[in-house]
């Protein structure tokens, strides 16, 4: 994270405490009070910047964010532009900058993505699975950016790190990802459509099978016969009962498997969805029992 010097200038100080100028049609967040960020992945970008950032400029930038100050944001690989209006009559340029991953780097993610048939369907189904940091991790390369992750620049005269203009961009970045969750990828550089193709396009047979998927393939490989010619045999199990005694190759089923499989509540704590908090509580419980 670049950063700006750290001597204040007293004129910055009246800079600071001047009002913007009102904006007619900026973009202004959803949330009016309290945190911004309602999804999991927003709220961990979020907590990212709240832990790294000026306290008391994030606050002015939330507010710069909910009266509509950023008047225009681009996501590109690698790079967020944007503009925001200020106490002058001419917007600010912002950039914020992240380590886009290369055409190697994302074969060897999306090849990852693919060879997990439930990561696989819920990105097919536009959803993003909390596991997926974990298949990031594995291959060494972050999808959240960390404390130093992150190159911010403004054209503003605020010695302050980040100014509020930075910060207002970054809440309406966050409140971005809450409405696709793919523009976090596209930021990283893999656009959404070419993800979907590449894992449309991917077979379970070229990639190497992954725990989730083991033993599944033996159980569900069942001739298709057409229903004139089973009449006789049609109350007969499809599977004998001899492959089913013995399934001691069946996977472990993962801890967190019932809040995969039932909608979410709409309960939060602290501004955050409630299957965030249970999910690393469950694999903490289940290593536990493992342990003893």
């Amino acid at each position: 994270m670049s950063e700006r010097g750290s001597r204040p200038d007293p004129k910055t100080w009246i800079f600071e405490h001047v009002r913007p100028i009102r904006v007619e049609g900026g973009l202004h967040v959803r949330s009016r009070r309290g945190s911004i960020g309602e999804r999991w992945w927003s709220r961990r970008f979020i907590d990212i910047l709240e832990r790294v950032c000026d306290k008391g400029r994030l606050s002015r930038g939330r507010a710069y964010a909910r009266s509509g100050q950023v008047m225009h944001l681009d996501i590109a690989p690698g790079q967020v532009t944007a503009w925001v209006q200020g106490s002058r009559p001419k917007p600010y340029d912002v950039t914020i900058g992240v380590a886009a991953y290369g055409a190697d780097q994302w074969r060897v993610l999306t090849e990852k993505l693919a060879a997990r048939a439930l990561y696989r369907a819920k990105l097919l189904a536009g959803e993003m699975p909390p596991e997926i940091e974990d298949v990031f991790r594995e291959a060494g390369l972050p999808l959240f950016p960390g404390e130093r992750g992150l190159d911010m620049a403004c054209s503003c005269p605020d010695w302050g790190f980040p100014c509020k203009h930075l910060s207002a961009v970054l809440y309406v970045l966050a409140e971005s990802f809450d409405d696709d969750p793919f523009l976090v990828l596209a930021w990283r550089g893999m656009a959404k459509e070419d993800l979907l193709d590449a894992l449309r396009a991917a077979r379970p047979a070229d990639h190497p099978r992954s725990s989730d998927d083991a033993g599944t393939a033996s159980l569900l490989d069942v001739t298709d016969v057409a229903f004139s010619d089973r009449m006789d045999g049609f109350y007969e199990p499809a599977v004998s009962p001899a492959r089913l005694r013995d399934r001691g190759d069946l996977p472990t089923t993962p801890p967190d498997l019932l809040l995969r499989a039932l909608e979410p509540p709409a309960v939060k704590a602290r501004h955050i969805p409630i299957l965030d908090l249970l999910r690393p509580a469950y694999r903490t419980l289940a290593e536990d029992a493992d342990g003893g």
